[in-house]
């Protein structure tokens, strides 16, 4: 009788969810988004002081970015699955449980864009410059902020046989109904986490060959994580998320994104066929070349 090995991956135990640091509760889906958040402060730091931006350049503009990033992929996700949390005897502080999963890229960008553009005019630089840094290390960090999905168990998709199939407990609310125990699902957190760091490749690969400056690297982020969302939704296994006509919200978000990616690079080619040769706002320099 031949021998049947069957492969897939586990979904780790609820005990690595979270761990107690004296009064303290801290969980992993937060310390995965954190990892995420120094890596592309880390990278964008880097590309942006070649095209020379002093040192901390990038923490003036993410004090702003960040926070209201947060907010905006919180109140997104919210939005987009109001029957979570508006709901009879509904706790209404839940909505504020960041840690507990529920936070939106596409949310976390339109917040995060209004953070930037405020901290790009604090520091001096231009916008588009800083999302062209940003861009790449976005993809990073997004990569790294996929893992803390495995540890909370979500963002998995319809059920596969394939040999790399995720286990998903029965008793877990997002679990169809009618599927027998261990059912394995598409490890959608893992397809993204792969689909975001070939983005950095290309997004990289392309800046060897033609100018991504003026906002196209940017557009070109948008363009590349939009076709990855919109094909990974429809095969997302998400049943209170809200849609139209029959649509989920977020495949409409990726469509949006595409949109725009693909009129960003195109209008800022035709208005800006020049190199840019300063990160800088006009008027503003590196400080070291600024009149005392």
């Amino acid at each position: 009788m031949p021998l049947v090995i069957r492969a897939s991956i586990p979904s780790p135990d609820p005990v690595f969810a979270q761990f107690s640091l004296g009064p303290l509760t801290i969980h992993t889906y937060a310390l995965c988004i954190i990892a995420g958040i120094i890596a592309a402060v880390l990278i964008t730091q880097r590309r942006l002081g070649s095209r020379g931006a002093e040192p901390g350049t990038v923490l003036d503009v993410i004090i702003w970015a960040v926070p209201l990033g947060i907010v905006g992929a919180r109140f997104y996700h919210v939005f987009t699955h109001v029957g979570d949390y508006f709901y009879p005897g509904a706790n209404i502080w839940a909505i504020f449980a960041i840690w507990d999963g529920g936070n939106a890229l596409y949310g976390s960008l339109l917040g995060g864009a209004v953070g930037a553009w405020i901290g790009c005019r604090i520091a001096g630089i231009r916008l588009w410059s800083f999302a062209d840094a940003l861009a790449p290390a976005m993809l990073v960090a997004q990569a790294i902020g996929r893992l803390g999905n495995w540890f909370n168990h979500e963002l998995f998709g319809l059920p596969t046989t394939l040999p790399w199939g995720l286990e998903i407990e029965s008793t877990n609310p997002k679990f169809p109904e009618g599927l027998a125990e261990g059912t394995l699902f598409h490890p959608l957190f893992l397809y993204e986490m792969i689909w975001n760091l070939v983005g950095v490749a290309i997004i990289l690969l392309l800046e060897r060959r033609i100018a991504l400056r003026w906002g196209k690297a940017f557009a070109v982020y948008l363009i590349w994580y939009g076709l990855g969302r919109s094909w990974l939704e429809a095969i997302r296994i998400d049943p209170t998320s809200d849609g139209l006509f029959g649509i989920p919200a977020n495949v409409w978000a990726s469509f949006v994104a595409i949109g725009l990616g693909v009129a960003l690079f195109v209008i800022q080619s035709v208005r800006h066929p020049e190199p840019e040769t300063s990160i800088f706002r006009d008027g503003v320099g590196p400080k070291a070349a600024q009149p005392a």
